[in-house]
């Protein structure tokens, strides 16, 4: 069963409120916002990270390296567009 990144954060602000011990889920959404705040940092810098990756992987060709870095980036923005799109 697929999960999207903000049932997945829904689900673990409420396992956090359960750890804690808070009442009725107060303040679950904004408990489940930071969660999928962070998820989505996290992604979008491990992209970036690759791109770097692949960059220096391919120093001696840095057009294949650039046209690597370049296609990671641009998932980076598909990426960021659907997690947006989510909200």
């Amino acid at each position: 069963m697929s999960k999207n990144l903000r049932e997945r954060a829904e689900i673990t602000a409420l396992e956090l409120q359960e750890i804690l011990g808070a009442a009725n889920g107060a303040k679950s959404g904004e408990i489940a916002d930071a969660i999928e705040q962070a998820i989505i940092k996290a992604l979008v810098e491990e992209r970036q990270r690759c791109a770097e990756v692949a960059r220096g992987y391919y120093a001696d060709d840095s057009d294949k390296g650039d046209a690597i870095a370049d296609e990671i980036s641009r998932v980076r923005s598909v990426l960021i567009t659907n997690l947006s799109a989510m909200r």
